[in-house]
C-alpha cells in the first residue's frame, strides 16, 4: 500500500508537471488543487488517459490526502515554481524579450518576485532593448520592485537601465532612475555617468533634469563629508560632469542654474580645467557679472601661445560684458593687451609649471565667506567626450592672432562717435593696424569707408586728419571716395578743402578742381594722374552692414545703467546687506527703469540666504507686476526658485501659483525635486488634519493649498 501511494505520488507530480509545461505555453499556471478532484477517475483520466494510471488512482484511499498531505503539496507547487524559473532563465538567455516577461508575471503573480540575480537580468534584458515599450516596462519594474521589495534593486541594473533610458532621449524616467539610485547611496561609475548626461543634456528638459541631479549629488556628498564618511569620495563628482551640464546650461540659456553649479564646484573640492574656464565665462557674460569675470584675466593672460585659439572665447565673453557696460575705455583696452599679451607669448620659452592650479574668488574680493574655485588653466582634456562648440561675436583668431570682427569695430566705432571721441578711435585704430602688422590703409581704411557709406562724412574727414598727423595718410582711394561723397552731396565748401589737401599729400597731379570733380562724380579715376597706394584691407568689406545692424539692436537693448545697478544689487545680496541691495531697486523704480530678470534672481538669493521669505512673496508682487505689463519674461530659473523658497517658507498658495504661471508657459516642473523639498521641510505637515477640524478659516485656506500639492506632486 505504502508503494502504491509512492507511485501515485509520483505519477501525481509529474501530471503536474507536464500540466505546468502546458499551461505556462498558454500563460497559465495551476497554483493548487483540491485534493478531492486531483484523486478523481475522471480528473486522472483528463490528465493521463493511462489505463495503468487509472487503476493505480483506484488503490488509493482518500484518508491518505486528508490536510496532512500539504508537504507533498508543497513539493508539487515547488517543482512548477522550478519550471517557471529554469523558463525565465532560458528566455533570458536566448533574449527572448516577451517570453521573460510573461514568465516574470506569471511567478510574480504565484509566488512573487523570483531572486536578486533574475530581476537584476531581466532588468538588464529589458534595457537592452530598443524598442520603447520594453523601456517603459522596464521603468515600471523598477517602481513596482520599489515600492513592494526595494532590496531587490542593484545599482548595476539600474545603471544600465538609466543609460539606455538617457540614450532613447528619455529624460525624465532615466533622471528617476538615477534619483533612485541615489537616494540608495550610490551613483553609476563615472565614464557611464559622462554618457548618461551626456544623452540627457542634448534636451532642454534634459538639460533641467541633469542639472538639479548634478546639485542633488553635490549636496549629498557634502552631507556624507560633514559625517566623515569614507563613501563619500565614491559619490563626488568631478570636472567633466559640471562642464558637460555648464556647457548645456549656456546653450538653453539657464544662467542662474548654471551660477549655482559653478558655485558647488569649490565646495565640494572639484577643480576647473581650460573647458571649464570657457563655459564659466559665458555663464558671468549672460547674468552680467563683469567683475567675477575680471578675476580670471591675469591667470589667462600667462598661459602659453599654443592655447591662445582656445581662450578666443573668454576674451570675447569679457570684451562683450564691457561693451554692455558701455565702458568703452575697458573695451579698447582689453583689445590692445590682447595683442601685446599674446605677442610677448609668442617669443617666450618653456613654462616651468604648465599645469600650475589658481585660486580665482567666487563673488567680491571682500566677501569674507566668499568661495575660491582652484582653475587650472592650462590644462585641456582633448580625449573625452566633452566637445564644446564655440562662438565667433567680437574676435577671430587668423594667423596665430586676434582680429576684431566687424560687429566688434562697429560697437567701438558707434561707442566712440556717440561720446564724441574720435581722435581716441583713430588713435585705437593706428595702434592696432600697428600690432596687426598690415601696411598703411588697411584697417583704417576699412573704417573710413564704412563712415563714409553711412554719410558721416564728418567723421571720415576727421580720421582721415588724424592718419595724416601721425603720418600714416590713408590711400588715394580713400581719399578719393570722400571726395566724391562731398561733391554728390553738394558739400562744396568741403570738397575743396579736402582737394587742397590730397594736393599737398602728393595724391593729386595737374589737375584742376573741375577736372578732379569731374571725375569723381563720373567715378573714372585717371590712374596715370593720381597717385594711388596700394590698400592692404584684411576683408571688412561688410563693416557699414556691421554698423546698421548693430545700431538697430542698440536701440532695443537692456541699457547700460540697468547692468550697473544689478552688478551692484549682486554684490550686495552676495555680502547678505540686504538693505543696501533694496536701496539699489529702490532708485530703479523711482527712475523708472524696469528691472529685468537678473535683478529679481539677485534679490530672490539675497532674501534667501537670510531665510527672508515672506519678503520674498511681496517681491512676488513686484514681479506679477512686471509680467502683466509686458516689460518681464520671466525664465524657469525664476520661477523654479521661487517655488523652492515659497516651499522652505510655507507658502503654499504662492508655490501653486507660481507653478500655475510655470504651466501656462509650457515650462517643464521637476516634481521629484519639489516633493524632496517639501518632504524636507514638511513631511508631517496636516498629515492628519481634515478641513472640518480646521479653527481658523486661514487655517483652513492653507490646508486646501497643502492638499493640492500634496496630489500634484504625488505624496501620498
Amino acid at each position: 500500500m505504502a508503494l502504491s501511494l509512492r507511485k501515485v505520488i509520483s505519477v501525481t507530480k509529474s501530471c503536474l508537471f507536464v500540466r505546468c509545461l502546458t499551461s505556462t505555453g498558454r500563460k497559465t499556471v495551476i497554483r493548487s488543487i483540491d485534493h478531492k478532484s486531483l484523486l478523481d477517475r475522471n480528473y486522472f483520466q483528463r490528465i493521463i488517459g493511462s489505463d495503468v494510471h487509472h487503476k493505480m488512482c483506484q488503490n488509493v484511499s482518500l484518508q491518505h490526502f486528508s490536510i496532512s498531505s500539504q508537504p507533498e503539496l508543497i513539493c508539487w507547487e515547488g517543482s512548477c515554481h522550478a519550471v517557471l524559473l529554469r523558463k525565465l532563465e532560458i528566455a533570458l538567455k536566448d533574449h527572448q524579450v516577451d517570453e521573460a516577461w510573461e514568465t516574470f508575471k506569471d511567478i510574480k503573480r504565484l509566488y512573487g518576485f523570483p531572486s536578486h540575480s533574475l530581476v537584476s537580468r531581466l532588468i538588464t534584458e529589458l534595457s537592452y532593448s530598443s524598442n520603447p515599450h520594453w523601456l517603459q516596462k522596464a521603468c515600471d519594474l523598477v517602481y513596482l520592485i520599489l515600492k513592494e521589495k526595494s532590496d531587490l534593486l542593484h545599482s548595476d541594473s539600474l545603471t544600465k537601465l538609466s543609460l539606455s533610458l538617457s540614450r532613447a532621449q528619455r529624460s525624465i524616467p532615466a533622471s528617476m532612475i538615477l534619483r533612485l539610485m541615489l537616494e540608495k547611496g550610490s551613483v553609476p561609475q563615472k565614464n557611464v555617468l559622462w554618457l548618461i548626461i551626456l544623452h540627457m543634456v542634448k534636451t532642454e528638459i534634459g538639460t533641467y533634469l541633469a542639472s538639479n541631479y548634478l546639485v542633488q549629488i553635490c549636496d549629498h556628498f557634502l552631507l556624507l563629508s560633514a559625517s566623515k564618511s569614507n563613501h563619500a569620495k565614491l559619490i563626488k563628482p568631478d570636472t567633466m560632469i559640471f562642464n558637460l551640464v555648464l556647457d548645456a546650461c549656456v546653450r538653453f540659456g539657464s544662467s542662474f542654474k548654471g551660477q549655482q553649479i559653478i558655485e558647488l564646484m569649490p565646495q565640494v573640492g572639484v577643480g576647473a580645467d581650460a573647458h571649464s574656464i570657457i563655459i564659466i565665462a559665458q555663464i558671468h557674460e549672460m547674468n552680467g557679472q563683469r567683475d567675477d569675470l575680471k578675476k580670471f584675466k591675469c591667470h589667462i593672460d600667462q598661459v602659453s601661445i599654443q592655447l591662445a585659439c582656445h581662450y578666443r572665447q573668454f576674451y570675447d565673453s569679457l570684451l562683450s560684458l564691457h561693451f554692455k557696460f558701455n565702458d568703452i575705455d575697458g573695451a579698447s583696452g582689453l583689445v590692445l593687451d590682447m595683442c601685446r599679451c599674446w605677442d610677448s607669448l609668442s617669443i617666450q620659452k618653456d613654462r616651468n609649471d604648465p599645469h600650475k592650479t589658481c585660486l580665482v574668488p567666487i563673488g567680491s574680493y571682500y566677501l569674507k565667506e566668499g568661495l575660491k574655485l582652484q582653475i587650472v588653466p592650462e590644462l585641456l582634456q582633448k580625449d573625452s567626450v566633452f566637445k564644446m562648440d564655440s562662438k565667433q561675436e567680437l574676435l577671430l583668431f587668423r594667423n596665430g592672432k586676434y582680429v576684431l570682427s566687424n560687429k566688434a569695430l562697429a560697437k567701438l566705432i558707434i561707442a566712440y562717435k556717440r561720446d564724441g571721441r574720435i581722435g581716441e578711435l583713430s588713435r585705437l585704430m593706428l595702434s592696432l593696424q600697428k600690432e596687426l602688422g598690415t601696411l598703411e590703409g588697411g584697417l583704417i581704411s576699412d573704417v573710413i569707408d564704412a563712415c563714409i557709406q553711412l554719410g558721416w562724412l564728418e567723421t571720415a574727414h576727421d580720421i582721415l586728419d588724424d592718419m595724416e598727423l601721425a603720418g600714416a595718410p590713408a590711400s588715394s582711394v580713400t581719399y578719393m571716395s570722400l571726395l566724391t561723397a562731398y561733391y554728390k552731396g553738394k558739400m562744396v565748401r568741403e570738397a575743396k578743402a579736402l582737394f587742397k589737401q590730397m594736393r599737398k599729400a602728393g595724391l593729386i597731379v595737374d589737375l584742376s578742381d573741375e577736372m578732379v570733380m569731374t571725375t569723381c562724380l563720373s567715378g573714372v579715376v585717371d590712374k596715370n594722374r593720381m597717385h594711388t597706394r596700394t590698400s592692404t584691407s584684411i576683408g571688412k568689406s561688410g563693416l557699414a552692414e556691421s554698423l546698421v545692424r548693430e545700431m538697430k539692436k542698440q536701440e532695443k537693448a537692456i541699457l547700460p545703467v540697468v547692468y550697473k545697478f544689478n552688478s551692484s544689487i549682486y554684490f550686495f545680496c552676495k555680502a547678505k546687506m540686504i538693505d543696501d541691495a533694496l536701496r539699489i531697486y529702490g532708485r530703479m523704480q523711482e527712475m523708472k527703469i524696469e528691472p529685468t530678470v537678473q535683478t529679481f534672481i539677485n534679490l530672490v538669493y539675497g532674501y534667501s540666504c537670510l531665510n527672508m521669505y515672506r519678503e520674498i512673496t511681496i517681491l512676488w508682487g513686484d514681479i506679477k507686476r512686471s509680467r502683466k505689463s509686458g516689460s518681464l519674461l520671466v525664465c524657469r530659473d525664476l520661477y523654479e526658485f521661487l517655488v523652492l523658497n515659497f516651499l522652505r517658507g510655507g507658502y503654499f498658495e504662492r508655490v501653486m501659483e507660481v507653478i500655475g504661471c510655470m504651466k501656462e508657459q509650457n515650462m517643464y516642473c521637476d516634481k521629484w525635486m519639489y516633493k524632496s523639498e517639501f518632504l524636507k521641510f514638511h513631511k508631517d505637515l496636516y498629515r492628519n488634519l481634515k478641513a472640518s477640524n480646521t479653527r481658523t478659516e486661514a487655517q483652513s485656506k492653507r490646508l486646501e493649498y497643502v492638499e493640492a500639492f500634496r496630489t500634484w506632486a504625488g505624496i501620498d
